[in-house]
């Protein structure tokens, strides 16, 4: 299947570059999977659109400060570090640049001179295995001199003090070097209505890192390799998502890593959501058969992207790029800190 039928194009001005104000007062496209008929709706709409005894499900991952700067020691040379992955004793998959510059054995001193970086070695993804050295708590460090590491689309880095509106309102365990976009949109209300409508919630874990954001770098999708993310699904969520299952109730995935989440977990026993805990690597692209999730909320992605891809799968190829195209003319705004889909 090539990669070039997902591409679409994309005026610059439709990039979102700030999230609206208040979260729920983005724009909401309703997409109906059966039909393809398409719905144009508030985010806050959702109180209304979702019925009593469905299940949603979010992403409680939390951002990290993950973007460091840096010299090369010994030199001028500017070095940008982003954390994805830590690794045990002090030690991180990162990806840096100027990736030519950073070659095993190399110290960029971060922070002015608070962490040092020791690069290890190179990994397959073209990254770099680091060795942090400092002195004190490294969480505490990284929130101090890091920065929110946004998307290189978005032109502007985000205020300090604005950083929470990065993370959303449910976040609760820091590990993702981006934010799972879906849940931007909600806030503390929004929660609290769509309990009083008997709309239950529950939370699965995804760190986000490159497996989610990676481009597509080849022709064809099945040459596509994901990287691996690190997933949770405990218990009550597990009783939670069984228990609607068994009644016949919607289960819907708020984001594509949770729908990557659930399906990981369902693939592993047999279409049954179990509590657990590992890795996975799992690309979903047209032609695979979704074992857990009846919906889905998600942003607008990039062209070719494996997100684009997920959602393709989820509702078909030409109804997306249909929907997509109907977005460009209504003036929605894409990406992270653009406005919402919600596929049923």
């Amino acid at each position: 299947m090539e990669v070039a039928l997902y591409d679409y194009e994309l005026p610059k001005e439709a990039i979102a570059q700030t999230p609206v104000e208040p979260r729920d007062a983005s724009r909401l496209m309703v997409l109906e999977r059966r039909t393809g008929a398409v719905d144009h709706r508030i985010f806050r709409d959702l109180v209304h659109i979702l019925h009593p005894g469905d299940l949603l499900v979010v992403n409680r991952t939390r951002v990290i400060p993950a973007r460091l700067f840096g010299k090369k020691r010994d030199s001028d040379v500017t070095v940008e570090i982003v954390l994805l992955t830590p690794m045990g004793d002090d030690r991180w998959e990162v990806l840096v640049r100027p990736g030519r510059r950073l070659k095993p054995g190399v110290f960029v001193d971060l922070g002015e001179g608070r962490l040092a970086a020791e690069i290890v070695e190179t990994t397959d993804f073209g990254g770099r295995v680091v060795r942090f050295h400092y002195s004190g708590d490294f969480d505490t460090l990284i929130d101090e001199i890091g920065q929110m590491p946004l998307p290189p689309y978005i032109e502007t880095a985000l205020p300090r003090q604005e950083a929470e509106r990065y993370q959303t309102v449910y976040s609760q365990e820091r590990g993702s070097a981006a934010a799972p976009t879906a849940g931007l949109h909600f806030t503390p209300q929004l929660l609290e209505d769509l309990k009083k409508r008997g709309i239950e919630i529950t939370s699965v874990l995804l760190h986000v890192g490159l497996g989610t954001f990676r481009p597509v770098q080849v022709d064809r999708i099945e040459e596509h390799k994901m990287h691996s993310e690190f997933f949770q699904v405990d218990p009550e969520a597990a009783r939670a998502i069984a228990k609607a299952k068994q009644e016949g109730r919607r289960v819907i995935a708020v984001g594509t890593t949770v729908a990557r989440t659930l399906e990981t977990a369902a693939g592993l026993h047999n279409g049954t959501v179990a509590a657990g805990s590992g890795w996975t690597d799992i690309f979903i692209y047209p032609g695979y058969t979704f074992q857990c999730i009846d919906g889905l909320i998600t942003n607008f992605h990039l062209p070719r992207s494996t997100l684009l891809m997920l959602v393709s799968a989820f509702a078909g190829r030409e109804q997306v790029l249909a929907a997509y195209r109907e977005a460009l003319e209504k003036g929605y705004r894409f990406f992270s800190f653009g406005d919402a889909m919600l596929i049923i």
